[in-house]
């Protein structure tokens, strides 16, 4: 006992080396001028395509990445491509980098997202090891602190891009998710959330966002923001407290709901923020409170796209691995690691079928809303909306896709479901999960259909 007690202090003094580092988010200045409500591209054709990025680290950037250069290669009937077409984009953890760097980027400057990260170590400053002495670390609260990660993205990938450089007019909308610990809830990197959180949305760095996105528990230190309750007077969105009020409304709008109150009250002062994964790991939860915050049948479409639009096309581009490990032919195990990853994979996927099908009610009621909508407008109304002169109040669609490994042939899912969940993967993985992703959306027929 003699020998261990000094190992012990030493781990428990290393243990406390997993700082939390102050929150990089800002106050509101009554003086700046806030975003107003996102607006999305003015897009050509009558279909607009929305994505949802799933996480899995690299695996997940890289295959979402495959994914956007298969819509650049299916040609539209106006002689553009169906990423011209891109809308909104919703990612997770290593969805959020592909999503980030498109909403930064765009149509064409994304192409070079492979050699900025994708074939890159962005592990390269962080500790890996699986030693006792991360262990305890861990226990402390993170073996890597928020700036491992975000520094190395930041200097890399996003170079000094804010938020504000996302959420601009004409851009598709870009939506992160992590996970807000103590409220149990999705936390959007949005305006919405800042406006909450009195917090000026255009100066919060974009690596630190998509860091919280991909800040897997134990591994990472939570990244943490602040409230400042008494910056602002706005109020919090009138369907915040409908939502709160109407105990028929959604289980997860009422919890979001109560988590913006939250930040306009002295219960939460720092958000700590982790992986996004946790609560909703293809970031559908914020579509699903948009529907029901809305207070006009067709939105969040504005009514002008609600009009034109044929069909709304979601493609979720699910990342995830199906289950593994040899302890299922055993009568003994899981243990050790294997029992926390079976706990873990077994919570996520459990929320993702939930969330799934929560969003496919969502989408089915959207779909009959809007066209009801629109067969009550008049021919004028219709008109005055964009309706060309063959528009049918009826024609208009709501299509869920979901690129997913297991659409895939059994040899080649293998192969894919192999690739490990880490932010380094050698440049044979990333080629074919590039590949397998753009492959995935160019032989779907309907895709290839619009």
């Amino acid at each position: 006992m003699a020998d261990f007690k000094p190992l012990t202090f030493c781990l428990l003094f290393l243990a406390s080396c997993a700082t939390f580092e102050g929150p990089a988010n800002t106050p509101v200045v009554h003086d700046s001028n806030p975003i107003g409500p996102l607006t999305t591209p003015e897009i050509g054709g009558d279909t607009a395509v929305a994505l949802a990025f799933s996480g899995g680290g690299t695996r997940a950037a890289a295959f979402a990445y495959g994914v956007l250069r298969g819509l650049k290669d299916i040609p539209t009937k106006d002689g553009k491509n169906y990423l011209d077409q891109v809308v909104f984009v919703s990612g997770v953890s290593g969805g959020s980098v592909t999503a980030a760097y498109f909403g930064l980027r765009g149509t064409s400057g994304f192409v070079d997202l492979r050699e900025r990260f994708l074939i890159r170590d962005a592990e390269a400053e962080l500790n890996t090891n699986v030693s006792l002495v991360n262990v305890m670390r861990g226990l402390e609260g993170g073996v890597n602190d928020a700036s491992k990660l975000s520094g190395w993205l930041d200097r890399n990938v996003f170079n000094g891009a804010t938020l504000g450089d996302v959420f601009q007019p004409g851009k598709p909308v870009i939506w992160l998710n992590a996970s807000d610990l103590y409220n149990r809830t999705p936390f959007l990197f949005s305006p919405v959330t800042f406006a909450a959180l009195c917090s000026d949305v255009r100066r919060y760095p974009l690596s630190l966002a998509v860091a919280a996105s991909a800040a897997v528990p134990i591994v990472f230190v939570p990244i943490v923001l602040e409230s400042y309750p008494t910056a602002c007077t706005e109020p919090l969105p009138l369907w915040a407290d409908r939502a709160l009020a109407n105990p028929n409304a959604g289980a997860d709008v009422r919890a979001f709901a109560q988590a913006l109150k939250r930040y306009r009250t002295d219960q939460v002062r720092y958000l700590k923020l982790a992986d996004g994964g946790i609560t909703d790991n293809f970031g559908l939860t914020g579509l699903v409170i948009a529907r029901a915050a809305a207070d006009k049948p067709y939105m969040p479409l504005t009514a002008e796209k609600a009009v034109r639009l044929h069909r709304v096309v979601f493609i979720i581009v699910n990342s995830g691995q199906a289950p593994s490990g040899t302890w299922s032919q055993t009568i003994e195990g899981p243990t050790g690691a294997a029992l926390l990853g079976a706990v873990t994979d077994t919570a996520i996927d459990s929320a993702v079928r939930s969330g799934f099908d929560a969003f496919r009610l969502s989408v089915r009621n959207w779909e009959e809303a809007t066209r009801k909508w629109r067969c009550s407008l008049s021919g004028a109304e219709a008109r005055r909306l964009g309706a060309s002169r063959d528009w049918r109040c009826s024609n208009i669609r709501f299509e869920i896709n979901e690129v997913a490994f297991n659409r895939f042939d059994p040899k080649l899912a293998t192969k894919l479901n192999a690739i490990p969940t880490r932010f380094k993967l050698e440049r044979e993985e990333v080629e074919l999960l590039i590949r397998s992703g753009h492959d995935a959306v160019a032989s779907q027929t309907t895709l290839k259909a619009f």
